[in-house]
């Protein structure tokens, strides 16, 4: 059994459609990333499947259960950690906990044992007791994310989770992440940030203005667009990546204190970048070639809809 089948799912505002009749599935203990510019359809999407939202046309169903048929049942299967923390700044941790615990049924205690669990291993134990209003951005955002877990549920759904924060809370999110889905919960990750998404995500799902363009394990979306090619250079001194403009150049742009060469033929870009450094008097520090990175994949797809 999938953890998560959509079925032709369509949301309207008026005349712009959000989602465009969009199916696919997620494999239990599955995980899952959706990744799209901005205003693509990705947290429309999420707001279907975890209920928040109705569909104007299809269906979502949750471990076999169908979310519209039968929501409560199928809720109870899901967590869920919005991108903007929906916990009561006026109660502390260990109560934004029971309270939710209660909503799912758990006895006191396991309330309690899961609470301690959870809070210690977000880094909250010592302030579990103070009220959220107290607490950081990312302290609040963990406790979304022991709201969301208390009830060990088998399928969790993240939206932008770790957008804005700092470096401690980003990994102590991502790592309790991380062994969720090791414990078996499927992972569904909508996030912009590329690069975590090509660390964590057994496959992607790439959605632009609404509709599916792409959806492949990382490493199989980059194979597939192999043409796409970059030389790294840096120089003895900073310089004009421009005046490297040639044929097998297909785009130069300054990327820290290097230079970053697009390519459909890395040989050929590569004697050309080292005769005009030899007629510029330039110094070659070092040099790498690359192929196509998922933010590659991702700017291809999504730009050929635009």
């Amino acid at each position: 059994m999938n953890a998560i089948e959509v079925h032709g799912l369509a949301k309207h505002y008026g005349d712009l459609v959000a989602v465009d009749k969009i199916s696919f599935e997620v494999g239990d203990g599955e995980f899952f990333g959706l990744l799209g510019p901005n205003g693509a359809g990705k947290t429309t999407t999420v707001r279907m499947i975890n209920g928040i939202m109705e569909p104007d046309a299809g269906s979502v169903f949750i471990k076999g259960v169908d979310m519209i048929g039968d929501p409560l049942k199928a809720k109870s299967r899901i967590g869920c950690i919005p991108e903007v923390g929906n916990v009561y700044q006026d109660l502390s941790a260990i109560e934004n906990l029971d309270l939710v615990g209660r909503f799912h049924g758990l006895t006191r205690k396991d309330r309690e044992s899961r609470s301690e669990e959870l809070l210690a291993s977000l880094g909250l134990t010592d302030r579990g007791d103070d009220l959220v209003r107290t607490y950081s951005k990312g302290m609040r955002q963990r406790v979304s994310v022991a709201c969301a877990l208390i009830h060990r549920p088998s399928v969790l759904l993240l939206d932008e989770p770790t957008e804005g924060l700092d470096v401690h809370s980003r990994r102590v999110i991502i790592d309790l992440v991380k062994k969720t889905n090791s414990d078996g919960s499927t992972i569904v990750l909508t996030t912009h940030n590329i690069e975590e998404a090509n660390k964590l995500c057994q496959r992607v799902c790439i959605i632009n203005k609404g509709r599916i363009v792409a959806i492949e394990a990382p490493e199989k979306l980059r194979r597939a667009f192999e043409s796409i090619q970059t030389v790294e250079v840096a120089f003895d001194r900073i310089v004009s990546p421009t005046q490297f403009a040639g044929e097998h150049v297909s785009a130069a742009e300054a990327y820290g204190d290097k230079c970053r060469f697009s390519t459909d033929d890395s040989d050929e870009a590569i004697r050309h970048i080292v005769r005009v450094a030899e007629k510029e008097g330039l110094r070659i520090v070092s040099l790498c070639t690359q192929g196509p990175s998922l933010e590659d994949v991702f700017l291809r797809l999504t730009e050929e809809g635009t």
